[in-house]
This record gives C-alpha cells, sequence and structure tokens, in this order.
C-alpha cells in the first residue's frame, strides 16, 4: 500500500497539487477579476522593454547639441559612433557595428539591476511565470525548486549589480547637470532639464531604495545603538524601501518621458521650452 503512495507523491512534485496540501480540483475559487492585475503588469512590462529597445539600437535623436540633453538610454555613450559632443567620458571604443547599442557598456547592467530586483521578481513571477499568478490561485507547475537552480540562481548576484546601478545614477546625475547649458554657451535652463533632473531623483530614489543598498546600511549590525550614523541611514533607507514598488514603476515611465522629450527636441519635432538661455 505505501509503494502507491510514494508513486504518486513523485508524480505530484513539489507544487500545489503535492499531497501535503488540500486538495482542491478547482484552479481558484475566487470570483473577483484576480487577471487583470498580471495582465496589466505584462502589458506595462512589455510595453517598457519594446519601448526601450526599439530606442537603444535606432541611434539617432539622442542628443541635442545646442543644450547638452542626452537620453539616459545612450549614457554614458563612448564610442566613436556617438554624434560629437554626446561622449562626456571620451570614446573609447571605435566604430561599433549597428547591432550594439551605443550605451552597451552600461545596458546590461541595467538591465541586471532591474530583473534581479525584488519587486521586479515578484512582477515577473506572477504575471509572466505564474508562480503563483494571484494569491489563492494555483500555478501551473508541478515543482518548485525557487532560486536554487539555473536560471534563478542568478537572482543573487542582485547585490553586485547594485553597485554599478549606483555608478550609472552618478553618470546620469552629471548628465543633468551637465545639460545646464544655453545656446550661447554659458548656463541655460528650460523644460528638458527639469524632466532630466526629474528623472535622475526618482533613479537615485528607486536605487537606494533597494533592498540591496539596505542590507549595506545596516545589516549585520547586532546593536544598533553603537552604530548609529548606519543606523540612522538604515531608517531612511527603511522609509524608502517601503515606497520600493512605486518607485520601480515610477522610474520606468521617467525614463521614457525623459527619453521621449529628448527625441522630440533632438528631431526638431518640438522646441524646448526655455526658462533662461
Amino acid at each position: 500500500m505505501s509503494a502507491p503512495a510514494s508513486n504518486g507523491a513523485s508524480q505530484a512534485g513539489t507544487g500545489v497539487r503535492a499531497p501535503s496540501r488540500a486538495s482542491i480540483a478547482e484552479r481558484t475559487l475566487r470570483t473577483d477579476r484576480w487577471w487583470l492585475p498580471p495582465l496589466l503588469t505584462t502589458l506595462g512590462l512589455a510595453a517598457f522593454v519594446i519601448y526601450a529597445t526599439i530606442r537603444s539600437f535606432v541611434r539617432t535623436a539622442y542628443w541635442v547639441d545646442e543644450y547638452h540633453y542626452l537620453t539616459p538610454f545612450y549614457s554614458p555613450c563612448l564610442s566613436e559612433s556617438c554624434v560629437p559632443g554626446s561622449s562626456h567620458f571620451g570614446t573609447w571604443f571605435g566604430e561599433l557595428p549597428g547591432f550594439i547599442p551605443l550605451g552597451f557598456i552600461v545596458l546590461p547592467f541595467l538591465l541586471g539591476f532591474r530583473l534581479t530586483c525584488y519587486y521586479y521578481r515578484k512582477a515577473y513571477y506572477r504575471s509572466v511565470w505564474f508562480s503563483p499568478p494571484a494569491c489563492a490561485v494555483a500555478e501551473p507547475h508541478a515543482k518548485y525548486t525557487g532560486e536554487t537552480r539555473l536560471p534563478l540562481i542568478i537572482q543573487n548576484v542582485h547585490r553586485y549589480f547594485f553597485y554599478v546601478a549606483v555608478l550609472v545614477a552618478l553618470i546620469n546625475t552629471y548628465d543633468a547637470i551637465t545639460a545646464f547649458h544655453g545656446s550661447s554657451g554659458g548656463f541655460g535652463f528650460g523644460l528638458g532639464n527639469v524632466i532630466l533632473l526629474g528623472n535622475v531623483i526618482m533613479l537615485w530614489a528607486y536605487t537606494l531604495s533597494c533592498h540591496s543598498c539596505r542590507h549595506i546600511a545596516g545589516g549585520r549590525l547586532k546593536h544598533f545603538s553603537k552604530h548609529p550614523v548606519r543606523y540612522w541611514l538604515w531608517t531612511q533607507i527603511s522609509k524608502l524601501n517601503t515606497r520600493h514598488m512605486q518607485l520601480a514603476w515610477i522610474t520606468l515611465g521617467t525614463l521614457v518621458l525623459t527619453d521621449f522629450y529628448v527625441m522630440l527636441v533632438a528631431s526638431d519635432v518640438i522646441a524646448d521650452l526655455r526658462f533662461v538661455d
């Protein structure tokens, strides 16, 4: 009698159909539109990925020479393929073939930072991988191994992507400061500066609200009283951390807005609204 039970357990796997779980034939007993949040998440992430991919490869309308506006999708631009003036840190590389984006130095690391982010894991685990698609809804997978095997074990290197994200945020900050440039060569200030600066502020808020940043500030401390500075940093980052999900979405929006505005100005579709020129 014990052998068949063992075989059944093996076939059932470790998911919601495992013998130790309640046996419910229905996928869910929920009557609300539980599928709507995963669907909206999928559409939102897909829209950003499609837009960012296209803009990263087109190699046009990413630099406004008159005002020194540079879209974050092309920063830093380090090859001789970059238009004159857009290489704030020099040209380290020669001409690049068209299938390599001009921001190739940092784009893989930023993608890794976002993909391994704790919130984005939750977002695409639920909306794309259906693990699970929603609370009290059975996932379609027979087994669950978590982040213990390839490829999901790579999620554990998130903290290292965080260090690169901080460096990129510094570069974007430099770009935003450099953009306070007037058409005559001196100080200038326009709507583009507001957008670039707002994007940088949101990027810093998202980056510093990261769980890895919170751990760096206060992790492994046994006595907060002996480390008052780190404790203060930990409390401030913890406040940001509670908004990590909102900041993750806001920064997707500010990145698209910034790039789209720079593209319109660079293409002469619209003129930058200048306050000081």
